[in-house]
């Protein structure tokens, strides 16, 4: 495939277990970096110091955040010649101060804050959606004078369809309606395509309906690791190694591309290869090359 050269990276909710102390969130970094990838996706909350409920509902999906919120992360990136792609925060961390968001992005030299989806929310109330894309759009035209893109990133429940409407196709979903009520000049999106196949929809279709508005791109592949004889012939699917799962990557990558993003992140879940997230991210490192030319 000839492609630019797009910047390519890990997302740091992979690396909770491998980051115990500095020492070895140093040779974690430095193993990303001699794998192949230019850089990290930060999570706010695991580069500061974070709440118990926060520690327990990434603890009980099988991906801890660890010690991180104590680290000097900052200087551990630089060691390892990574760069900062983007960082996830919450939209009210925003709202309420937008100023320290602002500072950390320029602390890490960092053009790119992401919206990870909303919780407790509900996701099927016109009203409330219609308050959130107000929200984006203030909060993108705030960061958008400092310099700093504001994208939207999903997982499946954007694909619920709104209350009272009438169910037509994707074109009723929460995530149509962010789309079609936000200013493209204020917010961008960060497409999940792992977690978009996992809710059904057309992940093809999406991808062109965002167009030039997708600029980051997370990746993941969805398979089975069979390790003996199944009982039946239903097996569970989850996250896999990059070229080892189902997903048509080849043709999401050519759409990806068509739309000009900027980076392509990994962000591959519990079920790591060895049980080791070093080497999931190793072993994807062979797919995420194509996007370096």
């Amino acid at each position: 495939m000839d492609t630019k050269h797009i910047k390519t990276g890990v997302q740091q909710i992979m690396l909770g277990t491998v980051c115990k102390n500095e020492q070895q969130t140093r040779e974690t970094l430095r193993a990303i970096k001699s794998a192949g990838y230019d850089g990290i996706e930060l999570n706010g909350f695991m580069i500061r110091p974070s709440s118990m409920m926060v520690r327990l509902l990434t603890k009980f999906a099988g991906m801890p955040t660890g010690n991180g919120g104590k680290f000097n992360w900052k200087g551990l990136i630089d060691d390892a010649g990574l760069s900062v792609l983007s960082i996830h925060e919450d939209l009210q961390g925003i709202k309420n101060d937008p100023s320290r968001i602002i500072k950390e992005a320029e602390d890490f030299r960092c053009k790119t804050i992401v919206i990870t989806g909303m919780y407790r929310f509900d996701y099927q109330d016109p009203d409330a959606l219609s308050t959130l894309c107000r929200d984006l759009n203030d909060c993108g035209k705030i960061l958008k004078d400092s310099g700093i893109s504001l994208l939207y990133h999903n997982h499946n429940i954007e694909l619920l369809n709104l209350r009272g409407a009438k169910p037509a196709g994707f074109d009723s979903t929460a995530y149509a309606y962010i789309v079609n009520h936000t200013d493209p000049e204020m917010l961008g999106f960060e497409l999940d395509s792992y977690w978009f196949t996992d809710g059904g929809a057309n992940v093809p279709a999406i991808m062109k309906l965002l167009g030039k508005r997708m600029r980051f791109w997370h990746i993941n592949d969805r398979g089975t690791k069979v390790s003996k004889l199944p009982m039946t012939p239903i097996l569970k699917s989850d996250s896999m190694e990059l070229g080892y799962g189902n997903m048509d990557l080849d043709g999401l990558s050519a759409l990806a591309l068509e739309n000009d993003i900027e980076a392509v992140v990994l962000e591959s879940h519990r079920n790591f290869a060895e049980g080791s997230p070093i080497r999931s991210l190793q072993l994807s490192a062979a797919y995420m090359k194509r996007f370096h030319s």
